[in-house]
């Protein structure tokens, strides 16, 4: 998409950088790799990136530990090889944001580091959320906040004297301490860290769990009895570490930073919230430009699930006048094609809801392997790199099976992801039937019709407009109008139905029967005439 507002109905292609392409031959995937391979995104038709973190980190948490927002991780590349990218993607068409990290910064970055030195009550002891302990001597922990990635949400120090001291408030690693944005200090930090992006010439910013930064006054112990994972459930209305209302000052802040510039830049907030109603507040029109929609996440596959999550999103956003981002998988949850059942069936099904996810009105993210409709893996205890598995106890495996390198071409792995013989998670040989190259061969492929979609969607206008409706539709089945003559049509029964009349434009799965829509199929069609 081009012009004002460009943003409102992009497709935004979500780039683990570790995960997509190795351009110095380590293993590890990077930003002269992702240069590489602009041509493959051009060919695929997005209109944008996002790239998660890249930035100086000790890898704590897959770079969502940063020591320095202002710089290049050197197992990432350079700032020059940041710029050369930058100006690849713009010379393609393609637009470049990336990730800021406003809860926390990494405990090896400078701040922190004087903040260990310094006294309690300190200035530098100020930029974080340090506590006394509660108990006779201090030792337990300030309130019962449990962390994301299991344990509690506190971590004691050792004062400068040796003798234990403070605690600090982590809501995800002990790695990754909270910032204190009570502090005047960390807005204008962060201000400072947007401009250093925007004067280099990015398009925009995602938030890294945008509805965290802000805590509630004492910070109240909370009802565990009602504790949501973050990538298991929405939070609880009264989970105390999520969605305080003064949040939203922070968003306002950013958003005038970027209104600041020309361009059209803009931002697109992570917030794991309790409903769409708790979500529109973060798009509202002096805040955030959009938003991730996560309930296509939640959903499960089925009818029901599916209308709902669409009806409520449209609804709630509507009354802001904000768009949706339709979001099936990322980097944090597992692929969609897993969660629909995986094999043939989730196979079937991941595709009918891309042609789902690519028709509803607003926005689109997707995570790289959507197109090839790879699926999580297994992968062996020995490999697994995410904190969860450790700080879990070695129980909860985390999230390395949705963030396993992409296959381009060959037989057998790495499939060129890297001219090393190994990537960094490994990569099962099952994938030589879905590399790029051996998916780009055959017209049926998932990639295929991932093309054929975005392709379709650019050409279609209806489908950047706002306009949509439910119409009536065979048991099992839903179906929805976009404009006047565009219709969607979704089998998610595991039985054939009635395919609607007109023209189809596009299949998920092969239609072998006439007037047929198989089960779990997706269907794109032009009505015979206009719908009133």
């Amino acid at each position: 998409m081009a012009g004002p507002e460009w943003w409102r109905s992009a497709v935004f292609y979500q780039i683990y950088p570790k995960s997509f392409a190795d351009g110095n031959g380590d293993g590890i995937g990077d930003i002269p790799g992702v240069t590489d391979r602009l041509d493959y995104l051009k060919l695929l038709g997005i209109d944008a990136i996002w790239l998660s973190p890249f930035y100086t980190s000790p890898m704590a948490d897959g770079g969502y530990d940063v020591a320095d927002p202002c710089d290049v991780d050197p197992i990432f590349g350079t700032l020059a090889d940041f710029d050369t990218m930058l100006a690849a993607a713009h010379e393609r068409g393609i637009r470049i944001t990336v990730d800021i990290v406003p809860n926390h910064f990494s405990d090896q970055h400078p701040w922190f580091q004087a903040a260990l030195k310094a006294a309690p009550g300190s200035p530098e002891r100020e930029r974080f959320i340090f506590r006394d302990g509660h108990g006779a001597n201090g030792e337990l922990p300030p309130n019962n906040w449990p962390s994301v990635f299991g344990g509690p949400a506190w971590h004691r120090v050792t004062e400068a004297n040796g003798e234990p001291g403070q605690w600090y408030l982590h809501i995800f690693a002990p790695e990754q301490p909270d910032l204190n944005w009570l502090n005047p200090e960390i807005p204008d930090e962060f201000e400072r860290v947007m401009r250093f992006w925007l004067d280099r010439g990015v398009d925009g910013f995602r938030v890294d769990v945008a509805h965290s930064m802000a805590k509630p006054d004492g910070l109240p112990d909370m009802n565990l009895a009602t504790l949501g994972a973050l990538n298991e459930a929405m939070p609880a209305l009264d989970d105390p570490r999520w969605d305080d209302d003064a949040v939203h000052d922070i968003h306002r802040r950013f958003r005038r930073t970027l209104d600041s510039y020309s361009g059209d830049r803009m931002a697109v907030g992570e917030a794991w919230v309790p409903n769409p109603e708790r979500l529109a507040l973060y798009v509202r029109e002096d805040e955030l430009n959009l938003t991730f929609n996560f309930e296509l996440i939640e959903a499960k596959w089925g009818l029901e699930s599916f209308t709902q999550a669409i009806t409520d999103s449209l609804k709630s956003l509507a009354a802001v006048g904000a768009p949706c981002s339709w979001v099936l998988s990322n980097h944090d949850v597992v692929r969609h094609t897993t969660r629909y059942g995986g094999g043939a069936i989730g196979s079937a099904r991941g595709r009918a809801a891309a042609l789902i996810q690519l028709s509803l009105p607003g926005a689109v993210y997707l995570y790289n392997g959507d197109e090839l409709g790879l699926e999580n893996v297994d992968l062996p205890d020995e490999v697994l790199q995410d904190p969860t598995w450790k700080r879990s106890g070695y129980t909860e495996r985390g999230r390395d099976g949705e963030r396993v390198p992409l296959p381009w071409e060959g037989h057998q792995p790495p499939f060129s992801f890297t001219t090393n013989e190994t990537s960094w998670l490994p990569m099962p040989a099952s994938w030589e039937s879905v590399t790029v190259e051996r998916q780009l061969d055959n017209e049926e492929s998932t990639l295929s019709l991932y093309r054929r979609a975005l392709l379709r969607r650019a050409e279609t206008p209806a489908i950047h407009g706002g306009d949509f409706n439910w119409i009536g539709a065979p048991e099992g089945c839903l179906a929805y109008t976009r404009g006047d003559d565009f219709v969607v049509a979704v089998n998610f029964s595991d039985l054939d139905a009635v395919l609607p009349p007109g023209e189809v434009l596009l299949a998920s799965s092969p239609l072998e029967s006439e007037g047929v829509l198989p089960a779990n199929t997706a269907v794109w069609l032009k009505a015979e005439s206009p719908l009133a």
